[in-house]
């Protein structure tokens, strides 16, 4: 019986430390405006959310770190439905605080983003920290928070889990209530 209890608080303890805030922004909260260097398809730039969002709402997801499980599967996921984001006016923009070192590499990764969208870098996750996706249990990461963010620059639909099998249905929902055509 010791034993059990002990299993069931190191695992409880365990959860905690490794879930996300859970404080995400709230919808019609102002998204923080940021510029960061980036990389698409292995080349070097920078994204502007400014910019971005005067062409239509944005899909900002927050990941842990490039080359690990769940940010390799929720990158592949989001570059698969990269065309439906597009097709519903969305432009989708991946950050990382971890492993920024190998982010040329992860984006243009035909297994992971093939190119189809920027990947951010936040060094010392500052950006992340003011849309307060960090990563409990490394705090110089970011966790798993996706946002939709409307042409208003406010916040339209937030959403954390470390899993990452419902960040791109409930993002492209979301877009799509919106309803914007694409220019």
């Amino acid at each position: 019986m010791k034993v059990m209890k002990k299993l069931i608080a190191t695992l409880a303890l365990t959860a905690f430390f490794a879930a996300p805030a859970m404080a995400e922004l709230k919808p019609g909260t102002v998204a923080p405006q940021f510029v960061a260097p980036a990389f698409l398809a292995g080349n070097g730039t920078a994204v502007d959310l400014k910019a971005e969002l005067k062409k239509g709402p944005v899909v900002l997801y927050f990941f842990p770190a490039a080359f690990t499980a769940g940010c390799n599967i929720e990158a592949h996921m989001f570059s698969q439905a990269i065309k439906d984001f597009r097709a519903a006016g969305a432009t989708v923009i991946g950050m990382t605080a971890g492993n920024i070192d190998r982010l040329a590499e992860f984006s243009k990764s035909a297994e992971h983003c093939a190119g189809n969208f920027t990947v951010a870098s936040d060094p010392g996750a500052k950006i992340a920290a003011k849309y307060d996706a960090l990563l409990a249990l490394k705090p110089g990461w970011s966790s798993r928070t996706s946002y939709v963010i409307g042409r208003d620059g406010r916040i339209i639909y937030s959403y954390s889990d470390l899993s990452p099998k419902e960040h791109i249905t409930r993002t492209l929902a979301a877009v799509r209530a919106i309803g914007v055509a694409p220019k």
